[in-house]
């Protein structure tokens, strides 16, 4: 493939990437974060081995800014997981009445 057909297919698939996550409720954000997150830890371990493997320079230096990038992705969506995930546990506390408010008949 050409240059220029890689990067029509990268364009695309950012517009319908953007499409469908956008459509996604919060409830199922993050199941399908985790699910992602699998995905990129396919995708550093790949570029891990590109990298190990790698005999030109140049082939060097863009595995592992691979790597690189797939680790920030990979740790940025466990952090962004976690969050939500305490977001709703903070969100469960509160709806829940205090032990001392069901003795005292509060």
């Amino acid at each position: 493939m050409d240059g220029m057909s890689l990067l029509t297919i990268t364009v695309l698939a950012v517009f319908v990437g953007f499409e469908v996550v956008s459509k996604v409720s919060s409830t199922l954000h993050t199941p399908l974060m985790s699910g992602a997150n699998a995905i990129h830890g396919i995708i550093l371990v790949g570029a891990i081995i590109v990298a190990g493997q790698a005999t030109d320079p140049w082939v060097l230096t863009v595995a592992l800014l691979a790597v690189v990038l797939a680790t920030a992705n990979l740790v940025g969506g466990f952090v962004v997981t976690d969050r939500m995930l305490h977001m709703f546990h903070a969100r469960k506390d509160a709806a829940r009445p205090a032990a001392g408010d069901k003795a005292a008949g509060k």
